[in-house]
């Protein structure tokens, strides 16, 4: 298949209008809708074809209710970081949908794959968490695709995702998601739109 110019521009409206979204409709996804981002998943990118991404979708109410508390913890924790104007900035931001979003997804990377035999992370075994990390904006990007919002929550502590999860030993939280249909449609970060930060370009050198 050649790809043509209307590819082209509909890959760089999907990239413009990919955004890290914390305010969600309560309104469900249909189960063929997450099917669909499941399957692309599957075309993601692995390294040696490991394919090490574990994903849980998270539907109980009290293991909500315990992500939720640890990630106003962190937050807490995080905040006490600034000072002045920039805390009272910091504590304005809307850091994480996950009271509104209907999908919560944790994503692990599994560290002893039996898939891919070893190959390409002899000398770099990170790439396990690398090729998760790939999965993951191929889901971002497929979701957005589809008129669905992803935000990608970091502030909260792995280990203890870990553990309200219980994820097996040799998993790593790379990611807790939240998914839903988007309150508002919006190019410009949130960040931008909070003049926490403008972005700087990539850093492209030759030697």
């Amino acid at each position: 298949m050649k790809l043509d110019q209307s590819h082209r521009d509909a890959l760089q409206d999907v990239l413009e209008w990919r955004r890290d979204v914390r305010n969600f409709k309560p309104d469900p996804i249909a189960d063929d809708r997450l099917a669909n981002l499941r399957t692309a998943m599957d075309l993601a990118p692995s390294v040696g074809n490991a394919r090490p991404w574990r994903v849980v979708q998270v539907q109980s109410p009290d293991k909500r209710a315990a992500v939720i508390a640890d990630f106003e913890d962190a937050n807490a924790k995080a905040a006490a970081n600034y000072s002045g104007s920039k805390r009272n900035a910091y504590m304005k931001l809307k850091l994480a949908g996950l009271h509104d979003a209907p999908v919560h997804l944790a994503v692990f990377t599994d560290h002893t794959p039996a898939e891919g035999h070893g190959l390409g992370r002899q000398t770099m075994p990170e790439m396990l968490d690398y090729s998760t990390v790939a999965a993951i904006h191929t889901l971002w990007l497929a979701a957005r695709a589809d008129n669905i919002g992803m935000g990608w929550v970091s502030i909260v502590n792995p280990a203890k995702i870990c553990a309200i999860l219980d994820a097996p030993a040799t998993w790593s939280l790379t990611a807790y998601l939240c998914l839903g249909i988007a309150e508002t449609q919006d190019d410009t970060p949130l960040l931008h739109r909070k003049d926490w930060q403008e972005n700087t370009p990539t850093r492209w050198d030759t030697v």
